[in-house]
């Protein structure tokens, strides 16, 4: 069974729903570790609600970014973490984790890249006036959003959609394809 660090900044409902496969046994895996970039984030609340244990830190309390990758990466070979999975994680990965986990870092991001990388993804689909977006999951390299693309998902923007319509459209397609995603790659039928 592999093991699983989710990453999130924020209120973690990725993380939430993973927990959920994995409880409905949809997702064959174990997360042994929350690692949280933000010490009032929500996630943590639910990381502890699930009784798994989290790691948070703030980056400012560090001279540079190797250096709290230095302590995650302790963090993860404490627990034998097999696969990170980024949940709303604001953070680039730095070279410490990417060569500790090559192709073992996967990321969702609220956009059919490569269009609209970085933050605010929805915002700028929406703003472009495009038709579609959806929401990709790929693996993590040292660029912004750039990793190779695993699966993609097209969400329509329909007429009448506000933002935050479509932000919950793209949550709940999100809630659905991480976890199958996972399962696939836990049972190493992607690569």
């Amino acid at each position: 069974m592999k093991r699983l660090a989710v990453f999130a900044s924020g209120n973690g409902s990725n993380f939430h729903s993973i927990t959920n496969a994995i409880k409905s046994g949809k997702v064959k895996a174990e997360i042994c570790l929350v690692v949280c970039d933000r010490k009032d984030a929500y996630v943590l609340e639910r990381a502890r609600l699930e009784n798994i244990q989290s790691f948070s830190f703030s980056a400012k309390n560090y001279s540079n970014k190797a250096e709290f990758e230095e302590e995650i990466l302790t963090e993860l070979q404490q627990r034998d973490v097999d696969l990170i999975i980024l949940a709303g994680y604001m953070r680039l990965i730095g070279p410490t984790l990417l060569q500790e986990y090559p192709q073992s870092i996967v990321n969702i991001h609220p956009s059919l890249l490569p269009a609209f990388p970085g933050k605010d993804a929805v915002g700028q689909a929406f703003a472009a006036g495009v038709k579609e977006t959806g929401v990709t999951i790929h693996y993590v390299d040292e660029g912004m959003d750039t990793g190779p693309i695993i699966v993609q998902k097209t969400v329509p923007i329909l007429e009448g959609d506000t933002i935050d319509i479509l932000q919950k459209r793209i949550q709940e397609t999100e809630h659905d394809l991480y976890p199958s995603v996972l399962q696939q790659l836990c049972q190493q039928q992607l690569t």
